[in-house]
C-alpha cells in the first residue's frame, strides 16, 4: 500500500537537508515528495517515512541520495530544446568567439546540468558545422556536468531516439544506427568532443579555464531565489569578460543578475 503521510518533522528535516546539500528548494512541494519517495521506502523495507528520512540523513550513503534525487527532479531534454538558443549560438556567438581565440584556438564551454547528454553532443555538432574543415585544429571540448550519476552514466553511453528535427547530415555524419531498433549511438568523432564529470552546482566552482559560454537551462527551476542568485554569481566569476549565459526560457535570473540581457534568456558578461 503506498505510503501517503510523511510528519511535519520528517518532512522538514528532508527539506532542509536537500536545499543545504544541493540547492534545490522543495518547501511548497510536500505532495510530490510523499508521492514520489512512497514507492523507494518501500523497495527499501520502510513502512514509514520517520526511520528512513533518519537513516538517510545519518548515513548520507551517495547511492541512496542519488536514488531521492533522480525521484525528485526530471532528468527530461531532447536534441534541439529550444532551438532559439542554438540559433543565437551559431550565428552570433560562435563568430565571436573563432574570431577572439585564432591564436589558440581553444573554446571553453560549460553544459551545465547536462541530464543526459543531449545538450553537450548538440553544442559540440554546432561547433563543428560551424568549423568544417578547420574543426580540427581547435580544443572544442564541452565540459558537461551533472549531480546524477545515472543521468552521466547514459550521457557517456550516447544512445538515443534522435527526433525529426535532428537534419538527415547531421544523423548521417554524428550517430551510428543501433542494429534491430530505431536507436542510435554517438558516433566517436562526437563523444570525443564532451568531458563528463559529476559535479555538484552547490560547490565552489574551480575548474581550469573561465568560460566562454555556460549552458545552465531548465536546471535553477529547481532553487530558490537566493540560491539562485547566489549561483548565478558563482557563474558570472567564471565567465570571462565577453562571455556568455544562457538558461532556458521558463527560467528568469532575477533583479539583481550582474549580466546584461543581449537575447531571449542569453545573457553577457560586458
Amino acid at each position: 500500500m503506498p505510503l501517503t503521510n510523511i510528519s511535519n518533522e520528517d518532512f522538514n528535516k528532508l527539506v532542509k537537508f536537500i536545499h543545504n546539500q544541493y540547492g534545490i528548494d522543495l518547501s511548497q512541494k510536500r505532495q510530490l515528495v510523499t508521492s514520489r519517495l512512497s514507492s523507494l521506502l518501500s523497495q527499501k523495507g520502510y513502512s514509514d517515512f520517520g526511520p528512513f528520512v533518519s537513516d538517510l540523513l545519518k548515513k548520507q550513503d551517495p547511492a541512496d541520495m542519488e536514488l531521492v534525487l533522480n525521484r525528485l527532479t526530471t532528468n527530461y531534454t531532447f536534441f534541439m530544446r529550444e532551438q532559439e538558443h542554438f540559433d543565437f549560438f551559431q550565428r552570433t556567438i560562435l563568430p565571436e568567439l573563432v574570431k577572439r581565440h585564432q591564436r589558440d584556438k581553444v573554446l571553453a564551454i560549460w553544459s551545465a546540468g547536462c541530464s543526459s547528454g543531449e545538450e553537450p553532443y548538440n553544442i559540440s555538432i554546432i561547433i563543428k558545422e560551424f568549423l568544417g574543415a578547420q574543426a580540427s585544429q581547435w580544443d572544442t571540448r564541452v565540459l558537461a556536468t551533472d549531480i546524477s550519476q545515472k543521468a552521466l552514466a547514459s550521457a557517456k553511453r550516447g544512445v538515443y531516439e534522435l527526433p525529426d528535427t535532428i537534419p538527415p547530415a547531421w544523423r548521417k555524419k554524428y550517430f551510428q544506427p543501433v542494429p534491430g531498433g530505431k536507436q542510435y549511438m554517438v558516433a566517436p568523432i562526437l563523444r570525443n568532443n564532451v568531458i563528463f564529470q559529476t559535479f555538484n552546482l552547490m560547490d565552489p566552482i574551480k575548474f581550469r579555464l573561465k568560460f566562454d559560454v555556460i549552458f545552465c537551462r531548465n536546471v535553477m527551476i529547481y532553487f530558490d531565489q537566493p540560491t539562485k542568485d547566489a549561483l548565478v554569481q558563482r557563474f558570472y566569476d567564471v565567465t570571462v569578460p565577453g562571455g556568455y549565459f544562457m538558461i532556458s526560457h521558463s527560467e528568469n535570473l532575477g533583479k539583481n543578475a550582474p549580466y546584461q540581457t543581449v537575447a531571449p534568456s542569453t545573457f553577457q558578461k560586458r
